[in-house]
């Protein structure tokens, strides 16, 4: 009877095949069929490290806004030149003027603390302009001995026509009026020793003007005469000052923030 040889491993169970046997290189063949995980590596590209983003440069960024902010501002400044030209061939704008017509000196006392005056004051306003009208608000007015305020009062508010010369008159009276606390009347007090006075008188108002139909918005200023002198009165005869060399200069008072310019 010849010998029957038995394998030495069972078969797999549930039908599965056997273990395929070793390739002729000596390396192991896979299992089939793949599992799941042996698939979805297989269909699963290499990793590749991707290099960095590269970040945009901000500085090219900011040049290019500045340039866009020089041109427009260039530009918006030019377009105001060109309209401030045609603005002045069209109506040639002169600034308001004014002058002293008059001053007289009735009284003029001085103690430590106090002052007593009596001013009689005619300025007169003009406007050259041909196209323009001048609104003026009411007038303020000082007299002022270098520093020293010894006289306050006021000009009613009136509207100048154009090619317009007006005339402003007005008392000025004080009695017993007190100086401002830590006032030096060092100078005032020599002034008046000697019995001439120095002399400054001080406008301050808002004006608008009005071209056409059109009223720009409310511009302070201020006018300064000053080179004014009188001698003070003994009697009741008042003093009159020289005026004809008195200057009057007009000085715009433009608010930037708390600043006045």
């Amino acid at each position: 009877m010849t010998d029957r040889v038995y394998p030495s491993t069972k078969p797999a169970a549930n039908g599965a095949a056997a273990a395929a046997p070793a390739s002729t290189n000596g390396a192991a063949n896979p299992t089939f069929p793949a599992n799941k995980a042996q698939l979805y590596n297989a269909a699963r590209p290499a990793y590749r490290p991707q290099p960095p983003p590269r970040r945009r440069h901000r500085r090219g960024c900011c040049c290019s806004c500045c340039l866009w902010t020089t041109l427009i501002v260039l530009l918006v400044l030019l377009l105001a030149a060109i309209a401030g030209a045609v603005f002045y061939v069209l109506y040639r704008p002169h600034r308001p003027s004014f002058s002293v017509a008059a001053l007289h000196l009735s009284r003029f006392n001085l103690t430590d603390t106090t002052y007593t005056s009596d001013f009689n004051i005619t300025l007169t306003a003009r406007n050259r302009n041909s196209k323009i009208t001048f609104l003026y608000d009411q007038i303020s007015v000082k007299v002022l001995s270098g520093d020293v305020d010894i006289g306050d009062g006021t000009f009613p508010s009136f509207t100048q026509g154009k090619k317009n010369v007006t005339t402003l008159r007005t008392v000025i009276s004080s009695s017993n009026t007190p100086f401002e606390e830590g006032t030096d009347l060092t100078a005032l007090k020599s002034s008046v020793r000697s019995r001439n006075l120095p002399l400054k008188i001080q406008l301050d108002t808002k004006v608008k003007a009005k071209i056409g139909k059109i009223k720009t918005k409310k511009l302070t200023i201020r006018v300064i005469c000053d080179g004014i002198r009188i001698s003070i009165p003994t009697g009741k005869t008042a003093s009159v000052a020289t005026t004809s060399k008195v200057k009057c200069k007009v000085d715009p008072r433009v608010k930037i923030i708390k600043w006045t310019v």
